[in-house]
């Protein structure tokens, strides 16, 4: 029983809710997920159960599509809808198209952020929203992510909205992201809305529900919803190993760097009818590769 589960999470979940549940639906502690959701946002989560656990870091790694909604006119603690208002202005005119495209493409590349207060990145060893919770002031780490694509979907003039397409690198705060937008509006702002509807080559058309996966259990079916573990490895190499060297990678032996170019440097995936184990680049010794994730026949 190995495999990723393509869950659609659905809003007032944590993303530790919907492992404790696949946990009971599969009958295993070996579930992991695979980027962090808030309560407040549904969306793509795949799920790894079973030796698909080893890949959890690989597909968090992968790229993440997001269909959010920026609100201007006032700014929130949380940087979301469900936060406390800090700061506000009127928005007695909504800025043109063309500027609020001009300002979206600003975005587009590598970017720095400082995440929010009111999240799980870790300062002197705590949590970031436990310092905020305690009213304490602590100095916020900047991070360089990427913003791959940043599309402008609509602009509500009523209520003054702005719905986009990000697709962007792990770590990603689409909160932050809406705030900095809005300043570069000249607009206090918030993430009024958010929905990711892609984690690497899993997307919301091919995810299955809560409901699917009881009635599933039900029937006895529940491992027919799981996707094999390549699935969560669609973006790196592949290389196909005959049988004396599937033993010598099973075992967890070191090999010669292959001959062909690797283009996902430094990992390669190692394949003899089946997956086998990861591999990269030894740090050490250029000349050889080493595995990092092996997995059991």
């Amino acid at each position: 029983m190995d495999g990723i589960l393509p869950l659609w999470k659905p809003k007032g979940f944590t993303s530790h809710d919907c492992v404790m549940k696949c946990r009971r639906y599969y009958k295993t502690k070996k579930v992991g997920h695979t980027g962090t959701l808030d309560p407040e946002v549904e969306g793509v989560l795949p799920i790894c159960i079973g030796q698909a656990t080893k890949i959890v870091p690989f597909l968090t790694d992968t790229k993440k599509t997001y269909i959010a909604e920026l609100k201007l006119g006032s700014a929130t603690d949380t940087e979301d809808a469900h936060g406390s208002m800090v700061e506000q202005k009127d928005v007695r005119e909504m800025p043109q198209e063309a500027e609020i495209d001009s300002v979206l493409q600003s975005f587009k590349g590598k970017i720095v952020q400082i995440p929010p207060m009111y999240s799980a990145v870790k300062v002197n060893g705590r949590k970031l929203y436990e310092y905020a919770r305690a009213n304490e002031k602590v100095e916020r780490p900047k991070r360089e992510v990427t913003i791959h694509e940043l599309d402008k979907l609509s602009v509500n003039m009523s209520n003054h909205t702005i719905r986009m397409r990000v697709v962007c690198s792990k770590g990603t705060y689409i909160r932050t992201l809406c705030v900095d937008i809005g300043k570069q509006l000249g607009y206090p702002a918030h993430m009024s809305g958010l929905v990711r509807t892609e984690t690497g080559t899993f997307s919301e058309k091919n995810t299955v529900t809560f409901d699917t996966i009881e009635e599933a259990v039900e029937k006895g079916e529940q491992n027919q919803l799981l996707r094999p573990i390549t699935e969560g490895l669609n973006h790196l190499d592949t290389l196909q190993v005959n049988h004396e060297v599937k033993g010598r990678v099973l075992n967890g032996q070191k090999l010669p760097l292959p001959t062909e170019r690797l283009h996902t440097d430094p990992f390669v995936m190692m394949y003899n009818e089946q997956l086998l184990a990861i591999y990269q680049q030894h740090p050490d010794n250029p000349e050889q590769i080493k595995p990092v994730r092996v997995f059991s026949e």
